[in-house]
């Protein structure tokens, strides 16, 4: 049996306690209640983080301050469409700036992750088309099921369909990301 470190796994638990409270907060306390506490997590989280590393993720960053302003904008407005909306407009973005970059010849993923990895141009446009498609499918889904469905049934798709979706994708992404590997020291890094 595997066993994991414990700094490992009180990173998996951290990065999914947002999720984890919004569909916690949707079942005992309704959809306001539930963004508001996935936002405040977010934060908690990403707190834990700067200490931690003294560092701030753009994409994590970006996620909190939409999620944060679609909160805002659902209660001012007392309107839960732009709870519901959120993931629309978060992978919606994300699809443009990746797919539109491409057109434009850039491998967006590098401006994101660029520090992070050190990969071949290569694989960083395979990259952006394979994760600009999956936004935009999500984008897709996200818009067809708040519209279809109850919000019960959008919060366990969100939760239990959307989510997990992302994390599989990212691991089909895995092997990908080895073989396009460059050691740090090379030109190509720069």
């Amino acid at each position: 049996m595997a066993s994991y470190p414990p700094m490992r796994l009180v990173s998996f638990f951290l990065e999914i306690l947002p999720l984890a409270g919004f569909f916690l907060g949707y079942e005992f306390y309704g959809l306001f209640a539930a963004a508001v506490i996935s936002v405040v997590l977010g934060a908690l989280v990403m707190a834990l983080n700067w200490i931690q590393t003294r560092r701030l993720a753009r994409f994590a960053l970006f996620s909190l301050l939409l999620s944060g302003g679609m909160t805002l904008a659902a209660l001012y407005f007392n309107a839960a469409i732009f709870i519901k909306i959120q993931p629309t407009l978060f992978n919606g973005i994300f699809a443009t700036v990746l797919l539109g970059g491409l057109l434009l010849g850039r491998a967006m993923m590098r401006e994101f992750f660029g520090t992070q990895f050190h990969l071949t141009t290569p694989t960083w446009f395979l990259l952006s088309r394979r994760w600009g498609l999956f936004f935009l499918c999500l984008a897709i889904a996200n818009e067809m099921v708040w519209r279809n469905a109850s919000d019960a049934d959008w919060v366990a798709f969100k939760t239990f369909v959307a989510a997990p979706a992302s994390v599989l994708f990212m691991m089909a992404q895995l092997p990908l990301t080895l073989r396009g590997r460059i050691a740090a020291d090379t030109p190509e890094a720069d």
